[in-house]
């Protein structure tokens, strides 16, 4: 513990910079308790709306009785500067390296140290069983396989709850630890529209979704009334729950993606199982070119094939018609896609034109495609806030479209009440190798002792 000038012993200051997620776990298994250590601020980027908040006392532990201030990051320097912070604590996900050593470079020339937590520090251990998915960058389709083997397990008679990576957007105090089985209960938790996203397919597969922000409640509360635990992972952050089967998914999509984000680069390097992923979708070249770049990377773990077929609801409603594609926010957003399933499926389906929404956009969805201009003609369903919900449905009711095709895996049209018809554009995980996933789980169930199956 460092002393000032009359050597009395003075905690070290931090900064711990996230996106309401990773950075809350970092905290409360890292520093919550450490009295060596001072956490002066969060700060928030990514997600719109998630700072200007303080993390409550209750979360934070004796140690801050006035809780934590949440600011922008915009604001690191400052906290350098006016609040003596020495070290940087880097704690969320899927952004490139080069955005990470900016970061880096930021904090080191404002005169403090830049720090990354590994899952050594950071990872939970449970007393059953943990298969973890993760990926190496958000909209691989984790959550396809996640849904995949949670009827897989449940096949096998094992009791399995599903663990999602945290996306505490609203009241924190309120969401330290979540338990959803019906949409009833999305509704009375207020979730936003990303959220529902992950959860919604979930409980309409039969499972248990549990979320939060303080992860070893969480954990315990999932432990009560299961036999396994099954982390559904967020963006391309690795798990907080320390796994014993770790699958990966890569994006045969996006070939050469491999290495370029972080975690994912760790993530992919840590893997027991990896699945290239819409193998079926992507050039047999890019697929090959995926395969030899994670086998290079990791040797050691088993690598396959996996596909992500895409159906429509009714493909004949779509059929020479002017279409508006509503597809998942995130994998447009810091995903990095230009479009996603719906896109896809409209256009296979034969639709007249894509319509491009950007003329109908209030500002609370025209400003996001400002920040990223590598959307295409497709509308992002971004809903982190009542107003950005309803800027969604008022860009639907204003476009020039005769039908919506909504690839987020959410029943939109239930949820925004349009007037247009709504067509769902579904995918589900595929095996398509002849052992493949389903294969490497059977052997990891029968070597695992804890189970009775």
């Amino acid at each position: 513990m460092p002393t000032d000038a009359a050597g009395t012993k003075q905690r070290t200051r931090i900064v711990i910079l996230g996106a309401a997620g990773r950075d809350f776990h970092n905290f409360n298994t890292v520093y919550r308790d450490d009295p060596e250590c001072e956490v002066v601020a969060f700060t928030a980027a990514q997600i719109p709306g998630i700072d200007a908040r303080r993390y409550p006392p209750s979360l934070a532990g004796p140690l801050y009785p006035k809780g934590i201030a949440i600011l922008p990051e915009s604001t690191l320097e400052m906290l350098i500067r006016e609040r003596g912070a020495q070290r940087i604590v880097f704690s969320y996900s899927d952004v490139t390296h080069a955005q990470v050593m900016h970061l880096a470079s930021r904090a080191i020339a404002a005169g403090a140290d830049f720090l990354l937590h590994g899952p050594q520090r950071t990872m939970l251990q449970s007393c059953i069983p943990v298969i973890a998915v993760s990926a190496v960058r958000t909209g691989c389709g984790k959550s396809q396989i996640s849904r995949y083997l949670s009827r897989l397990l449940r096949e096998r008679g094992l009791r399995t709850a599903v663990i999602r990576h945290p996306m505490p957007y609203g009241d924190l105090e309120a969401e330290r630890v979540q338990r959803f089985a019906t949409r009833d209960d999305l509704a009375a938790a207020h979730c936003t529209i990303e959220e529902r996203e992950e959860y919604e397919p979930h409980l309409a597969a039969g499972s248990i979704v549990y979320a939060g922000v303080d992860y070893a409640d969480v954990l315990k509360r999932a432990e009560t009334e299961s036999d396994l635990i099954l982390w559904d992972g967020g963006n391309n952050d690795f798990p907080f729950i320390r796994p014993d089967l770790h699958i990966v998914l890569a994006d045969a999509l996006r070939p050469g993606q491999e290495t370029t984000h972080h975690p994912g680069e760790a993530v992919l390097r840590m893997a027991d199982v990896i699945v290239v992923a819409k193998s079926d979708a992507a050039d047999p070249a890019d697929v090959a070119r995926v395969l030899y770049n994670v086998r290079t990377i990791n040797p050691r773990a088993v690598a396959m094939r996996g596909g992500s077929p895409v159906t429509l609801d009714d493909e004949a409603a779509i059929r020479g018609k002017r279409v508006l594609v509503v597809d998942d926010g995130p994998t447009l957003t810091h995903g990095g896609m230009a479009h996603g399933a719906g896109w896809l499926a409209a256009t296979r389906a034969g639709a007249a034109c894509i319509v491009d929404p950007r003329q109908w956009a209030p500002p609370e969805i025209s400003g996001v495609y400002a920040r990223y201009p590598h959307i295409g003609a497709v509308l992002p369903a971004t809903g982190y806030s009542p107003a950005q919900i309803e800027a969604l449905r008022t860009t639907i009711e204003r476009a020039d479209a005769e039908v919506v095709v909504a690839g987020t895996p959410i029943d939109l049209g239930a949820l925004l009440h349009v007037s247009k018809p709504v067509v769902r554009a579904r995918y589900e995980y595929a095996e398509m190798d002849t052992s493949g996933l389903h294969g490497e789980v059977e052997k990891f169930l029968a070597r695992e002792k804890r189970l009775k199956v």
